[in-house]
């Protein structure tokens, strides 16, 4: 059992930081990021019907039938192929529908665990298979310090080629994602904590010192068991973690207004 994250931290000038991550979908937030991204495509014309059936029923398939290479490819290869062709400006547009959708679904427990991480000196950062840049915008909305997520080439005419930019952020990809910020930051991994609903997160939660498991499915509840990692289990949205108190979800929509309304330009999303 893992100690909280309340934990006060004794650093020296020239010690490596440590940090906390967190997992996005099912883990950060309630459901999936990808079914309001897709939403979303399809209200502004970005796909049709067709594409909007394909992916709601490819997104349940990955999810029942777990982590497979071959499943991850598939997600993969459908991204790229969705994406190819279109201006980023085209999926910039999107992400105040896609936050309109998320930011309702924050877990505010989760919230509350990660600002405990921030007030005991710990940066916190958004590890999802997600695009880099919705993780790098909610990140700004929710105050935490980055975000790492999912990264595709664009050309000198800023359209989307159809090729990943580096790692697709999921399984080891992810944990090479967040490897690499530790070393680019000074991040110390082993005094680091990782938070994630799902056994295909098992790179990123042995990657750092301190795994967590929220909400765990199935294979990792017992991964977890098996190795004494921390548990986090609540209820439903909204309700009240054991040892950590709920905050207002109204104040988290509030503080996305403010700062959508500070003019910061939208990344991709």
């Amino acid at each position: 059992m893992t100690s909280g994250p309340g934990e006060e931290i004794a650093a020296t000038p020239d010690a490596r930081r440590p940090a906390a991550f967190f997992d996005l979908d099912r883990t950060l937030m309630a459901g999936s990021s990808g079914l309001f991204w897709a939403r979303a495509a399809y209200e502004t014309g970005v796909i049709g019907r067709r594409q909007l059936a394909s992916d709601g029923w490819a997104n349940v398939k990955f999810r029942l039938n777990g982590s497979t290479d071959a499943a991850t490819d598939e997600v993969r290869e459908r991204v790229c192929r969705m994406i190819e062709g279109h201006h980023e400006k085209e999926f910039a547009r999107l992400a105040p529908r896609v936050l309109a959708g998320v930011l309702p679904r924050i877990y505010p427990q989760m919230l509350e665990v990660a600002y405990g991480h921030q007030d005991a000196g710990r940066q916190v950062y958004i590890a999802t298979a997600a695009s880099q840049g919705l993780a790098e915008l909610l990140a700004q909305v929710l105050a935490f310090d980055g975000g790492l997520g999912s990264r595709y080439e664009v050309d000198a005419d800023g359209v989307y080629t159809g090729r990943e930019d580096g790692p697709f952020s999921y399984r080891e990809g992810k944990a090479q994602r967040v490897r690499e910020l530790a070393a680019a930051e000074g991040i110390d991994l082993a005094a680091s904590y990782a938070y994630s609903d799902s056994e295909s997160d098992l790179p990123l939660l042995r990657a750092v010192g301190n795994p967590v498991a929220v909400n765990p499915d199935v294979p990792l509840g017992r991964i977890a068991e098996q190795e004494g990692w921390e548990v986090l289990r609540f209820e439903q949205l909204g309700r009240r973690l054991k040892a950590f108190g709920a905050v207002g979800a109204a104040a988290l929509v509030g503080t996305a207004g403010a700062t959508a309304a500070r003019g910061r330009r939208v990344p991709p999303a």
